[in-house]
């Protein structure tokens, strides 16, 4: 039996190329809006996407690694991602919902918190892309000086997921009891501190937030050594009906402002994607352009998987978890 495929797909703004906003069809004066946001979750919804991702970073984008670019023609700014994923949340079924969050300069109880709501007001669709700042221009946004070595940052962001993974399970399962008759609303035998005392964080618990309906939300990450679930490979996409529209899209894009080094790209058609992708690791799917690039994967790629039998054509019952296959969320303080 050929085992489906999970299909990710990340959101940032207009696209992932810095000139996609003049595209026709952007709509660059609703790049801030949760209209623009809900859209394009809708339409990857519609064609049954397992989940998106949505962008956020503590800098302004830039094409240059060490600092902002000064740059005018480019699409500048984001709207906080934890806050849009609650927005977006009840207005979506069925699609996870991951915002991206960057571990080296967070606190892992507000973490905890943010995405055990999303998980409830989603009714178990709520996942997290963890990430390691970047670079010290990120790091001084936030009042940190300076930045360890990468291995160190991925030790610091693994501490963190910990963190947030013991919070959760900090509730045990029936521990809101909500009986009024008994004067009873929770059962203090089944909450738990945590006690945790680690290299960077000291957090006692527990949380001020219920276990989520997953137990454990999907963790996610772009780079291994962060205790994620699911390690994604990025991949941007330029897609049209022939491999010469697509080439020649990316060409005129290019013209306007280069896509930034280092970014494993494909350019061609739908049909072609869909073959790349039955022999690659899981991967994040970040569309060139919205809408042109993301309509071509729900409207493209995926038709051309389903009919291949790799990715289902509806949503199966359960939480996010369950239909990525993760199996059920133990908590280890439970009895």
């Amino acid at each position: 039996m050929t085992k489906n495929l999970h299909l990710t797909v990340g959101l940032a703004g207009a696209g992932w190329h810095p000139a996609a906003w003049r595209e026709p069809g952007a709509r660059p004066g609703e790049l801030l809006t949760a209209r623009w946001w809900i859209d394009q979750v809708v339409e990857a919804q519609e064609a049954v996407i397992d989940l998106v991702t949505i962008e956020d970073a503590l800098a302004l984008q830039s094409s240059d690694p060490d600092g902002p670019d000064d740059r005018t023609d480019a699409t500048r700014g984001y709207l906080d991602a934890i806050v849009l994923a609650a927005r977006i949340a009840p207005a979506t079924r069925g699609i996870g919902i991951a915002p991206v969050v960057t571990t080296t300069l967070t606190e892992p109880f507000h973490v905890s918190t943010q995405i055990a709501t999303i998980d409830y007001v989603s009714d178990g669709r709520a996942a997290w892309l963890a990430r390691v700042a970047s670079s010290h221009w990120e790091a001084a946004h936030a009042g940190r000086r300076g930045l360890p070595s990468r291995e160190v940052l991925r030790a610091e962001g693994a501490e963190h997921v910990e963190v947030v993974r013991r919070l959760w399970d900090s509730w045990e399962e029936g521990a809101e009891i909500r009986d009024a008759e008994r004067h009873r609303f929770v059962d203090r035998s089944k909450l738990h501190h945590i006690d945790f005392d680690g290299e960077r964080f000291r957090i006692r618990g527990p949380s001020i937030t219920p276990r989520p309906p997953q137990g454990q939300p999907v963790v996610l990450a772009t780079e291994p050594g962060l205790g994620a679930d699911l390690v994604l490979e990025d991949l941007v996409v330029f897609l049209d009906d022939d491999e010469g529209g697509a080439v020649g899209r990316r060409d005129r894009l290019d013209a306007l402002h280069p896509l930034g080094p280092g970014v494993d790209v494909f350019t061609g058609t739908p049909s072609g994607l869909a073959d790349v992708l039955e022999e690659r690791p899981p991967t994040r799917l970040l569309p060139a352009a919205i809408p042109h690039d993301l309509r071509a994967i729900t409207r493209g790629v995926v038709p051309e998987l389903q009919s291949r039998g790799r990715v289902p054509r509806s949503y199966a019952a359960g939480t996010l978890r369950e239909r990525l296959g993760l199996g059920a969320a133990t908590n280890r303080y439970a009895a």
